[in-house]
């Protein structure tokens, strides 16, 4: 499985979360300790919003260890909120269109699980994009799909409610044609305004995440693992919670998709 590290505060360099600590998220790439592979070598993404509504995003399908580019961006670019991921694929090929983030509009995305089955039923879950948001469908990753109906189903005007509606069809669709685990997830998704994050699964084996406010840095970290174990003040995110972090403060909701029939 992936791992991903999002940041929301006052601006820092991106480094201080990506490359700079002891378990940062590059080191992660290649000794990750709370997943099924230590290694995730599949390509790298980082989405930064800035003086713009829209984020920067940044995407390659190297090894995030290995790309000389990364570490110079990670050092001259600072943010107040930025989404980052290195992938490991379960699956779908490795390509920039598959690496997280997922950006459309203002909206980033970024995901870490699977949803079971999931070949068996892809051609019936891009069928539940519109028309109008399918032309930013670049990719082939269940991850891509699960934005862009999230995005269809009203993360403009509620991002719980539509994530939820979003979780149920996927799932929906992995109970009738997948296999089971039929969902797996953790997910981070902004509108560069407030960072909001989501632990779930239908078994007992979420994905794990976990934050963690800084005072020096004035921001929190919200990460798969944390970044430094001399850090014991990390709090691990209960399985079925829905997050929404916005400056110091942090709202913790249950997440529990309503069972729906599979899609036609």
């Amino acid at each position: 499985m992936c791992r991903w590290a999002a940041y929301v505060g006052a601006p820092i360099f991106l480094e201080e979360i990506i490359s700079r600590p002891r378990h940062s998220l590059i080191h992660q790439s290649h000794c990750a300790t709370e997943c099924s592979s230590a290694t995730n070598a599949d390509g790298f993404g980082i989405a930064w919003y800035g003086e713009h509504a829209e984020p920067g995003l940044y995407r390659d399908v190297y090894p995030a260890w290995s790309d000389p580019n990364l570490k110079s961006l990670t050092a001259q670019v600072r943010s107040g909120l930025f989404l980052a991921h290195v992938r490991a694929s379960t699956g779908t090929a490795t390509s920039r269109n598959n690496c997280h983030p997922f950006t459309v509009g203002r909206w980033s995305f970024m995901h870490n699980g699977q949803v079971g089955g999931y070949d068996s039923f892809r051609r019936d879950a891009d069928m539940l994009i519109p028309d109008a948001l399918y032309p930013n469908r670049r990719g082939a990753t269940d991850s891509e799909a699960l934005f862009l109906v999230a995005l269809a189903e009203g993360m403009d005007s509620d991002p719980k409610a539509a994530l939820l509606r979003a979780v149920a069809r996927f799932e929906a669709l992995s109970r009738a044609k997948g296999d089971a685990p039929h969902m797996r997830l953790t997910a981070a998704l902004s509108d560069g305004q407030r960072l909001y994050a989501v632990r779930y699964a239908t078994d007992a084996f979420a994905p794990t995440l976990y934050h963690r406010w800084s005072g020096s840095r004035g921001g929190r970290a919200v990460v798969s693992e944390p970044l430094d174990t001399d850090e014991d003040d990390w709090q691990l995110v209960p399985s079925g919670s829905f997050c929404t972090f916005e400056g110091e403060s942090v709202r913790i909701e249950a997440f529990a998709p309503e069972p729906l029939a599979a899609a036609a």
